[in-house]
């Protein structure tokens, strides 16, 4: 007798049997074999399987209809309670072992392994791993945002950290700032920084927190133009040189003459952000002033573009008035930058926020910390441009009295003042807290620098972004030296679009703060203004969403009491509209003078050829007139000649040379022809 797994109900079935012959047997339980109907209760059925193979026949069966929209079942896996138990433990045999003798061999029975049970935390274990993370610990981990994410760029940025913090210091100390820049070879990949200052020192007590404590400085918290701003640069240097060379930083400063100096080997405890003071002792140092860094780093030296060179040269530009002492390693040559300008930019003052730029939980804070005693005086007190008609009109326009106590105002009051001081007009905050470099000292700065044909500088007016002021300057130079080659007799080759395309695109050099910056150009306020900027119409060839191209160096400067960088080691100006609008603006009218000057030599070029026309045939004209007529041929030239120097915007002298020169070879030819 054959059996069978009937598909559709998962029911054996004895072949040979008619349908009302067959009986469905019970689902087999796990490691019971199914008994075949009409065998007895101790009687086992044989594998379908071996007794197909046994007898060598092929039976086909057809697929069960299914219905349309559903899944076909999935041959082989099958659920416990229908055929894949009784497929797998048919033919296991009894005790005759008739299954053996029929070819079948019985299937293992599978076992699941136990899942592993997973160890579950508690809420008092979890709160036990908690703690406070330092932010010298937080940097150490992540120093890619400080600017210390390679090699070469970590020396540059150690470079930038010490020469900004010198002409901070000398400039608010009142002194032409000279500052000396070493870089010195120790091995391979490993050098020492050396940055020292004619500045005012540093006292004692302040030297290790300055250089061994992250955050910690004097220009966070006021509202004043600097290059510093966040209190982290220069300590991140020494940290850096610290993880990477396992050395400290050595200071040396002095504060005034006949004093001694102090000497200081620094080295920051990053589990804690606090200095250890490794070594403290005085020397004798030859300096009035100043201030002398050392640090040795892990980092790559490069010359050409974002290399330390081009830094300290833009820094010459930005700031005419400091001098650079600079010697770089290799064994090259010492460069030297002196100061264009004798006299100190315009010290900037210090103002309180604009009521513009506050937001609603700084208002909130601001009202609770307060001093004053009335709503109306704290507005006075704590915002620049709030008189006492505008706190008025403020609180009025916010429903408020003007007698209120600051502190018992509830946060929907507070709210309901923030909203109210946009509805009142308000003076930007005063410019004299944004000090540009000025036209005159850009221009100076690049003529230095640059050797070019033409120069062009605009400043804008003072803005505001968020209630901070800052303030737009822009400068360029083109053609000159910046154009690669010239012609044999020295003259500029002549500028087309074609042969400005040439050149390739223009170089940027964006600054904040009189800080170049050197990396993140893409992402800079700056580059997409200068992108966004049609200078097509001034006379450069642009492809689409690309700086335009030509040899031209275009400086763009932000000043501002509060620059809005994309992250911390300030490389990228954030894309404000006010900021992008006032970029653009000094842009275009940088573009326009330039465009001016374009015009006018394509003019002077296109007349000096038609000039060149006229030379050639006033000669020929003169002797002609000269052999048919008896007319004063010396006084038929310089007419002609003037004629023509009228009609081409010309020097008549300028075309009476050549003219004598083609005349006097033709006389020259018609002598050696006789």
């Amino acid at each position: 007798m054959d059996v069978r797994i009937r598909r559709s109900t998962g029911s054996p079935v004895v072949l040979g049997e008619t349908d009302a012959e067959m009986e469905p047997v019970e689902a087999p339980v796990a490691g019971v074999p199914m008994q075949a109907a009409g065998r007895g209760a101790g009687g086992r059925r044989k594998s379908t399987r071996a007794v197909s193979k046994k007898r060598g026949e092929k039976k086909t069966r057809a697929k069960p209809a299914r219905k349309r929209g559903t899944k076909p079942r999935r041959a082989g896996k099958v659920t416990t309670a229908k055929r894949a138990p009784a497929a797998r433990t048919a033919g296991a045999g009894n005790g005759s072992g008739q299954g053996k003798a029929n070819g079948a061999e019985p299937a293992p029975a599978t076992k699941r392994a136990p899942a592993k049970t997973r160890r579950r935390m508690s809420a008092e274990s979890m709160a036990g791993r908690q703690r406070e993370i330092s932010v010298s610990e937080f940097f150490t981990k992540n120093r890619h945002l400080l600017g210390f994410d390679s090699p070469a760029r970590a020396l540059l940025t150690a470079v930038k950290e010490g020469v900004d913090n010198s002409l901070d210091a000398a400039e608010e100390a009142g002194i032409l700032p000279s500052v000396r820049v070493e870089l010195v070879e120790i091995g391979d990949d490993r050098y020492r920084v050396v940055v020292e200052d004619n500045g005012p020192g540093i006292v004692k007590s302040q030297v290790p927190k300055v250089f061994g404590k992250l955050l910690y400085g004097s220009k966070f918290h006021r509202l004043r133009q600097s290059r510093g701003q966040q209190g982290i640069g220069i300590s991140a240097a020494g940290m850096y040189g610290q993880l990477t060379t396992g050395k400290p930083v050595v200071i040396t400063s002095k504060t005034g003459k006949g004093r001694s100096a102090h000497h200081f080997e620094i080295v920051i405890d990053t589990s804690r952000n606090t200095p250890e003071i490794i070594e403290d002792h005085t020397v004798k140092w030859e300096r009035d002033h100043g201030t002398r860094i050392e640090i040795e780093l892990e980092g790559t030296y490069k010359g050409g573009r974002r290399s330390v060179d081009e830094y300290l040269e833009q820094v010459a530009i930005a700031n005419p008035h400091a001098e650079i002492l600079y010697q770089p390693p290799k064994g090259r040559a010492p460069v030297h930058l002196p100061r264009a300008a004798e006299e100190l930019p315009p010290e900037p003052t210090e103002i309180k926020p604009h009521p513009y730029g506050v937001e609603l939980g700084a208002l909130q804070s601001l009202l609770k910390e307060t001093k004053a005693r009335t709503l109306s005086s704290a507005l006075q007190q704590e915002f620049s441009r709030v008189s006492a008609k505008v706190a008025e009109r403020i609180v009025r326009t916010a429903g408020l009295e003007p007698r209120r106590r600051p502190r018992d105002l509830k946060p929907a009051e507070v709210e309901s003042l923030h909203r109210a001081i946009p509805r009142v007009k308000i003076y930007a905050p005063p410019p004299s807290c944004v000090v540009p470099i000025g036209e005159h000292l850009v221009r100076c700065g690049l003529e230095r620098e640059i050797q070019a044909e033409f120069y062009a500088c605009t400043t804008r007016p003072p803005s505001v972004y968020r209630g901070n002021p800052f303030q737009v300057e822009a400068g360029l130079a083109y053609g000159g030296a910046l154009r690669g080659f010239v012609e044999e007799d020295g003259s500029p080759h002549s500028t087309g679009r074609d042969a400005d395309a040439q050149q390739g695109p223009i170089t940027l050099l964006r600054m904040a703060n009189r800080v170049p910056l050197q990396y993140q150009q893409s992402a800079c306020a700056t580059f997409n203004a200068t992108v966004d900027t049609n200078w097509r119409q001034y006379g450069l060839p642009q492809p689409k969403g690309a700086l335009p191209q030509g040899p031209m160096v275009l400086l763009v400067h932000v000043a501002s009491v509060w620059v809005p960088f994309t992250s911390e080691s300030k490389e990228a100006i954030a894309h404000y509209p006010e900021i992008l609008k006032e970029i653009r603006l000094a842009l275009k009218e940088c573009g326009r003078k330039l465009g001016g000057y374009l015009r006018r030599r394509e003019h002077q070029k296109r007349e000096e050829r038609r000039r060149g026309i006229f030379a050639m045939y006033i000669g020929e004209l003169v002797e002609s007139l000269g052999n048919l007529t008896r007319v004063d041929r010396s006084k038929l030239q310089k007419e002609l000649s003037r004629l023509a120097a009228r009609h081409t915007d010309g020097d008549a002298e300028a075309i009476v040379a050549p003219t004598r020169r083609v005349r006097g070879r033709r006389k020259a030819a018609k002598e050696e022809a006789r």
